[in-house]
């Protein structure tokens, strides 16, 4: 049977698409514009959006399995609303879903909010689903570099308790491990939910160590303050994005994204292999630069 992948042109996606495709696995994307989708060959492409639901329904059509990944956007919870009532509505039970690490606890992130409300969707409406919870991307440092590299400062408030940053390559493959695994069970799986994690828990002034090193020269931390952030990330994306992004840096102040005891024993072993470091994703843009 079909596995059907949202988000497939994102930096999470493409990677599932990729592991699946590695893995022998059919697979469907849903994409607004397939012109522009560069896909492998022998990925199926089906044109829309989460909220179109004739092309939902349309997609949904001799799928099995679902891998649910929503964009961070004013109507993401109708998003995941709508997409889970049309994958029930075509028989489709078995889910991969993308959410967030604590999506419980942050309360006031928008977005933590929303994935938690998804995630009780899940549960309540009888899923066969598998809840991943990545932690902060290692690579959101792809937005911040030039002020890492051009200007010797680590402008994100990620504080003093520390935050065990993932790899999006990490959170792929383990998706795609998920969602394999769920898609060939003879039956209905439980509902279980992994948190995604990196090697390293590490503070801001770790992650400027870092850098330093990597670089020959020093590199600070900016500090705890998310106001500054809030500026410049509002230069570049909407306001209420930039904000967003402001109440989940102080929630890294406060509370941090802290590893349970065995998450990264648990995913060594999912994936069979070390977890990717942070110093390792530093050093290939060192590297490129």
């Amino acid at each position: 049977m079909t596995i059907l992948v949202t988000g497939a042109t994102g930096r999470v996606g493409r990677h599932v698409v990729d592991q699946l495709l590695q893995r022998g696995a059919k697979v469907r994307v849903l994409t607004r514009d397939p012109a522009k989708a560069d896909f492998p060959a022998g990925v199926e492409v089906a044109q829309g959006d989460l909220l179109d639901i004739d092309a939902l329904r349309s997609a949904f059509k001799g799928v099995r399995t679902l891998f649910l990944l929503n964009a961070v956007t004013g109507d993401e919870f109708t998003q995941a609303i709508i997409t889970l009532n049309i994958a029930r509505e075509a028989g489709v039970e078995r889910v991969v879903y993308q959410s967030v690490f604590d999506a419980d606890g942050a309360v006031n992130v928008p977005h933590f909010a929303v994935k938690s409300g998804a995630e009780r969707m899940l549960q309540q409406m009888g899923f066969s689903a598998t809840i991943l919870r990545p932690s902060y991307f290692i690579d959101n440092e792809l937005m911040i570099k030039d002020a890492i590299l051009g200007h010797g400062v680590y402008p994100m408030p990620i504080g003093s308790k520390g935050v065990a940053m993932v790899d999006a390559r990490d959170i792929a493959e383990v998706a795609a491990i998920e969602l394999i695994r769920r898609d060939q069970a003879p039956g209905k799986l439980p509902i279980e939910t992994i948190n995604l994690v990196g090697p390293d828990t590490l503070t801001g002034p770790d992650v400027a160590k870092i850098w330093s090193e990597l670089l020959g020269r020093p590199v600070v931390y900016g500090g705890d303050d998310p106001s500054g952030f809030e500026q410049n990330m509002a230069s570049f994306m909407p306001k209420w994005t930039a904000y967003e992004m402001r109440l989940m840096a102080e929630r890294y102040v406060s509370h941090g994204m802290l590893p349970e005891a065995g998450d990264v024993e648990r995913l060594t072993g999912i994936l069979g292999r070390p977890l990717h470091s942070y110093r390792d994703f530093a050093a290939e843009i060192v590297r490129a630069a």
